[in-house]
């Protein structure tokens, strides 16, 4: 990751001056509030993108003090960080941001220094959402947020509040209408999250080229994911996966 103090010119300077503007709150101070902040996301440059846009402390508060790129490493750099807010991906190597929630379970109930979750993904699935939320998460918003916006959320989990996009709240909203909890897929639940993504891809009917391109991963670990999923699910093919997923409406 780049310093952006580095260089003699002013057009770095500039850059980050322009980023930082873009990411102010509006309305608020930046010496008026203050919250720290843990990155997780397994893309190197849009961990870079995100700490560029918001990371501007003495503009937006927000201080990102620390990064994580998989579930091991976030659960390492959240425990010894304690952050108020932790920017989460949903699809992470080694059990998918679902799996950060429940080992850092602990954290979301301490009463005193509770550290709050704030998903932030691609991905506007269902599935997605409903998982994350039910494993803790104060909120979820997607990567086409603004820079503005995404300090706001950050500061609203950090008091509490729940956020998300606007479309994604009717998803929870219809999830949690009843007074019953959502009966619970125990096949499904046994997916990673990338599992399900490459699963929900593949039903679509893509190639697996076109997920790997999708995804920013090699055919050969789309092969692997096909293969856990086909065995979990005791299925023996990729047309047999796609009725089991169009059976649940995944597609």
């Amino acid at each position: 990751m780049s310093d952006p103090t580095e260089g003699n010119g002013t057009a770095g300077t500039a850059g980050a001056d322009e980023a930082a503007q873009r990411a102010q709150p509006a309305g608020d101070g930046a010496g008026e509030r203050r919250v720290r902040v843990v990155l997780v996301d397994d893309h190197r440059m849009f961990r870079t993108g995100v700490q560029a846009e918001i990371g501007q402390t003495a503009v937006t508060g927000v201080e990102v003090v620390g990064e994580a790129a998989d579930v091991d490493q976030a659960v390492t750099v959240i425990t010894a960080t304690r952050p108020e807010v932790v920017l989460l991906d949903v699809h992470l190597p080694g059990g998918g941001g679902v799996e950060v929630l429940r080992r850092c379970a602990p954290l979301m109930s301490d009463a005193e220094r509770p550290v709050r979750f704030l998903a932030l993904s691609v991905s506007d699935a269902a599935e997605d959402v409903i998982g994350v939320i039910r494993g803790g998460a104060r909120g979820y918003v997607t990567k086409t947020i603004t820079g503005t916006d995404l300090v706001n959320s950050v500061f609203r989990v950090q008091e509490g509040d729940a956020v998300f996009s606007p479309r994604l709240a009717g998803f929870v909203l219809d999830a949690f209408a009843s007074t019953d909890a959502p009966p619970v897929d125990e096949d499904l639940d046994r997916l990673t999250q990338r599992e399900r993504e490459v699963l929900r891809l593949i039903a679509r009917g893509y190639a697996y080229k076109e997920i790997a391109k999708q995804l920013y991963i090699s055919v050969k670990t789309v092969e692997s994911h096909v293969s856990a999923v086909l065995r979990k699910l005791q299925l023996s093919n990729r047309h047999e996966l796609t009725r089991w997923a169009t059976a649940r409406r995944l597609v």
